[in-house]
């Protein structure tokens, strides 16, 4: 991991020049929750200017990226992520928490996150995924190996949304994201056992051949669906008790 991402700030330097103020790594890899074959490196990069000509000078490190199987980075100005702090809340509270700094100044430290729309934020994208999550498993639902790899790539996305909803509840927040839904299973009355075979898969601590899909899949299911409805209420009676 460390040789790929000195090679990926050696290409971002020496495309991008003094247009680049800031690389750094954030997500499991920043949190310690990263696991090679599961998991991705997250980058974003600071940069003075965003014109088409410096986002094209761009290309070349931001494909050879791609191909070594990580999303392209995210490319905010400063300015553009100070005014976006409120509606990308659960993003840049994750950066401020959880980041390694690859290159320039940690112009993150400083970095006021306003809390007014995180709630509704993490309200809007635990639906948002539990939706994507059926659509995708209409696709998916006759071949184990993408059913397990859904899972476990969905299984993340909840963990993090957990985590952020135990904070939207005034709760202390785990820093893995196992934990957290471990955590708000116990809280709501949900069952989270789907999510304990898919972090042991996902630590190696189980075999994907040993896990029984459909029924994991139902009962994971099942699970979100329960946290996500019970959330919706108690976020709306946060949201009546804010108003009296």
């Amino acid at each position: 991991m460390e040789k790929l991402l000195n090679e990926l700030v050696r290409k971002l330097k020496a495309a991008a020049g003094a247009n680049l103020e800031a690389v750094a790594l954030y997500g499991s890899a920043a949190a310690g929750d990263f696991h090679p074959k599961h998991s991705d490196l997250n980058i974003l990069c600071l940069v003075s200017r965003t014109s088409p000509f410096e986002l094209r000078q761009l290309h070349d490190a931001v494909k050879w990226w791609k191909r070594k199987g990580h999303p392209a980075p995210l490319i905010f100005t400063l300015e553009e992520i100070r005014c976006a702090a409120d509606v990308y809340a659960i993003e840049l509270l994750e950066i401020k928490r959880h980041r390694r700094l690859l290159y320039g100044e940690d112009l993150f430290a400083s970095l006021e996150v306003p809390l007014r729309l995180h709630r509704l934020q993490v309200e809007r994208e635990l639906r948002d995924n539990l939706i994507r999550l059926r659509q995708a498993y209409i696709s998916v639902a006759e071949r184990r190996k993408e059913s397990l790899s859904l899972m476990l790539r969905s299984a993340s996305t909840f963990g993090l949304l957990f985590r952020h909803a135990l904070m939207a509840l005034g709760e202390e927040t785990p820093a893995a994201k196992y934990d957290a839904a471990e955590k708000l299973a116990v809280l709501l009355g949900f069952e989270a056992t789907s999510f304990k075979k898919l972090h042991e898969i996902r630590i190696g601590h189980r075999k994907p051949k040993d896990l029984e899909i459909a029924a994991t899949f139902a009962s994971y299911l099942e699970a979100v669906t329960q946290a996500v409805n019970e959330l919706d209420k108690r976020f709306e009676a946060l949201n009546v008790g804010s108003t009296n």
